[in-house]
């Protein structure tokens, strides 16, 4: 009898295990790839675009600004620098000096204070004559003034007793101008306050204590160089006057009145 062949219930392997085992192997290795790329945080990652930084691109465009305020600057202290060293030149060459005022005379017609009957207020009724003169020291600069506002005021008190003007006038170089008849005259009332401070003015026996005070601006000139103007205030103090008796005026003593000049700079609403 022949014998029967009974099929086998193992399960077949694969024919490619059959023909060497490559294709097991290599799926083998596939999935220990992917698995490894899973657990390894240092495995290679495929590449991703990243957004470009937009800071970045304003950079350029910040450097080309600081370069140019940097650049401004260093010329602002540069012209600074040359203006600088050209007044210094200037100085040491031709030593400028302040122009000088000086007051020849000063005529008192009319000083009088009037008390009013029906009430506390006075009336002050004043007359000056004036004579000044300008001279101006530098051999290269020249000055123009403008209208002066003259005040006559008493020194201890700074009571206002007269207001003038004084024409423009332009002093060139090595000048002397002279001025005179200039009037100063007052015609107001006059507050108690104002009253108790001007009558022990006029009642010494020495004389009253005057100054005069001139306010104008001034523009200076040099080679053609033309300086914007700048306030001054002309003070002569020293001045002794007496109250005139009958018609004739009183002449008052100015043998040691002397005259400065200062600057007057004013800064919004406050004047130095």
């Amino acid at each position: 009898m022949a014998d029967k062949v009974f099929p086998s219930s193992k399960p077949t392997a694969a024919p490619a295990a059959a023909n060497g085992g490559t294709g097991g192997s290599a799926a083998a290795t596939t999935a220990g790839a992917t698995k490894s790329d899973l657990i390894n945080p240092t495995a290679r990652l495929p590449y991703r675009p990243q957004p470009r930084n937009r800071r970045r691109q304003y950079r350029p465009r910040r450097n080309y600004c600081r370069c140019c305020c940097c650049w401004i600057i260093l010329v602002i202290l540069a012209l600074a620098l040359l203006v600088a060293i050209a007044g210094t030149v200037l100085y040491v060459f031709y030593r400028p000096h302040r122009p000088s005022f000086t007051l020849a005379s000063l005529r008192i017609h009319r000083l009088k204070l009037k008390t009013a009957a029906d009430g506390p207020s006075s009336h002050l009724s004043t007359l000056f004559n004036l004579t000044l003169s300008s001279k101006n020291p530098n051999s290269h600069l020249s000055f123009s003034y403008d209208p002066f506002v003259v005040s006559c005021v008493t020194s201890n008190s700074d009571v206002l007793i007269g207001n003038g003007t004084l024409p423009a006038f332009v002093s060139d170089s090595k000048d002397e101008s002279t001025f005179r008849g200039v009037a100063v005259a007052a015609s107001t009332d006059l507050d108690a306050e104002t009253v108790n401070d001007l009558r022990p003015e006029l009642k010494k026996s020495n004389g009253v204590s005057l100054k005069v005070e001139m306010d104008t601006k001034v523009t200076a000139k040099m080679f053609g160089l033309k300086s914007k103007k700048v306030g001054i205030r002309v003070t002569c103090d020293g001045i002794k006057g007496t109250i005139p008796q009958g018609k004739s005026p009183a002449v008052a003593n100015v043998a040691g009145t002397k005259c400065k000049v200062d600057l007057r700079i004013k800064i919004w609403k406050w004047t130095f």
